[in-house]
């Protein structure tokens, strides 16, 4: 077992459809089993989703809907520093929120926006191409850097302010100087990425790739399973994914904007984790508590680990205040 796998929570647990294999700590936190069904009038379910994201949660979504004859599945796919922006500075509410960073609840919505929340999937940082791509014969996860900064090469990534694979990115960059020993990598590659090929999610960078108009993407391993494209997986140090790197991620930081003035907001690496939330203002609060059991449940878990992500199989919860109720209840 490599060290990746052990750090990693594995994906095979088989439940009775209960919650007994579920964590303690998660359960006082974040959810009440019950196996009453279910009683609602036609309604909209509205789920806001990284785009990365975006084809999992619409595969759960459909299964969710089918055994709930009038419920109406509404999905917004952006970039989850967008979503979040649009729950707390625009007032657009939906019953759920699934992010591609988990730290985006607690620093931008708790608490005027939410209270608990739970980590639910892994995933890591890689670099997409297509067969076509400048460079793509010779690249591997040890020379991608000096491929990409190869006079001609067209490399793109997703807005830093907008998407955590935008920071990601860039925290990729500053971990990539220090793994390979090379002084001003980083800034040779930031000067390789240049504003015209920057996008607000990563999912908008997959079609430019496709058609030619860009050699590589930065995005992630599930996005690229989805996709179908080649891709480079780096070494475990610098891509984000290994839990067993927590310590060496969070040697990299960047600072994005917070929102339309000049604030701004300091992001440590860390490896990258799924979390998603009620807000406190849902409009259908026991729908959306129904929607996260079964994202959490092992059917759930088998759809997200077919769109190449990790899921926990131990879901963590986080946040509350003492002497309210577990916020799935």
């Amino acid at each position: 077992m490599s060290r990746r796998d052990a750090a990693v929570q594995g994906r095979g647990h088989r439940g009775s459809g209960r919650c007994g294999g579920w964590s303690a700590a998660a359960l006082s936190v974040l959810l009440l089993c019950t196996s009453a069904p279910l009683r609602l009038s036609a309604q909209s379910l509205t789920v806001f989703t990284a785009g990365s994201l975006a084809s999992p949660f619409h595969e759960l979504l459909d299964s969710f809907a089918l055994s709930r004859p009038g419920v109406t599945p509404v999905q917004v796919n952006a970039g989850s520093v967008e979503l979040a922006r649009r729950i707390v500075d625009l007032g657009q509410v939906p019953d759920v929120f699934a992010t591609a960073d988990l730290d985006v609840i607690p620093r931008l919505l708790v608490p005027q926006a939410a209270d608990r929340y739970v980590a639910f999937a892994r995933n890591e940082m890689v670099l997409l191409h297509s067969t076509a791509s400048l460079g793509a014969d010779t690249i591997t996860g040890d020379n991608w850097w000096r491929v990409v900064t190869a006079p001609g090469v067209r490399m793109g990534a997703s807005d830093p302010a907008l998407d955590p694979s935008g920071y990601r990115t860039l925290l990729v960059f500053d971990l990539a100087e220090r793994h390979y020993g090379v002084p001003g990598l980083a800034a040779r590659l930031r000067a390789a990425l240049p504003r015209r090929y920057i996008r607000p999610s990563e999912t908008d960078l997959i079609a430019l790739v496709q058609a030619g108009e860009l050699d590589y993407a930065w995005s992630y391993r599930s996005l690229a399973v989805t996709s179908g494209l080649p891709y480079v997986a780096l070494p475990a140090e610098i891509d984000l994914g290994d839990p067993a790197d927590s310590a060496a991620y969070a040697a990299a930081s960047v600072r994005i904007r917070r929102g339309g003035g000049g604030d701004s907001l300091e992001l440590r690496g860390a490896p990258i984790l799924y979390g998603l939330t009620i807000p406190h203002s849902a409009p259908h609060p026991e729908l959306a508590r129904a929607f996260v059991r079964f994202v959490l449940s092992p059917a759930g878990r088998s759809i997200l680990a077919r769109s190449g992500l990790t899921p926990l199989q131990r879901p963590r919860g986080y946040g509350g205040v003492p002497g309210n109720p577990p916020m799935f209840q």
